[in-house]
């Protein structure tokens, strides 16, 4: 009985250890791949590419938005790649894909397929990271 209990931890424990080496991965790889498109994004947004000035001129908020939203992008973007602050950076793009969501739906139209994929990611990212502390 003895042998087989050991025998079943052992199991259970590396199971459990490739387990969270897979999912440790794939949270890399979400964060990598969310950053690159927010730094994307963001750069996009504060060296004023022709694009994003007339789609914050059809917002109507101004181009401080722009400037803003393009801030948020960049510095939370940076912090996707820092594991003890990486949550409060999801956070905040999450956040900031709920806007660009109902600025798709409501103000400029368009899909808003791609907003919706960057919160999911960003969304699992601030849960997952959120919930180690």
């Amino acid at each position: 009985m003895t042998t087989l209990s050991l025998k079943w931890n052992e199991t259970v424990g590396h199971s459990t250890t490739q387990r969270s080496r897979s999912v440790t991965a794939i949270l890399w790889t979400l964060q990598i791949l969310s950053s690159a498109m927010f730094l994307f994004s963001g750069s996009l947004k504060l060296t004023g590419a022709p694009m994003m000035v007339q789609l914050f001129g059809a917002i109507g908020l101004g181009q401080w938005f722009r400037y803003v939203t393009g801030g948020i992008e960049v510095a939370s973007a940076v912090l996707l790649l820092i594991p003890a602050v990486a949550a409060y950076g999801a956070a905040a793009l999450a956040i900031t894909m709920v806007g660009a969501i109902i600025t798709h739906l409501f103000i400029v139209g368009g899909s808003p397929v791609i907003p919706i994929v960057l919160l999911a990611s960003t969304a699992t990212i601030a849960w997952v990271r959120g919930s180690g502390r």
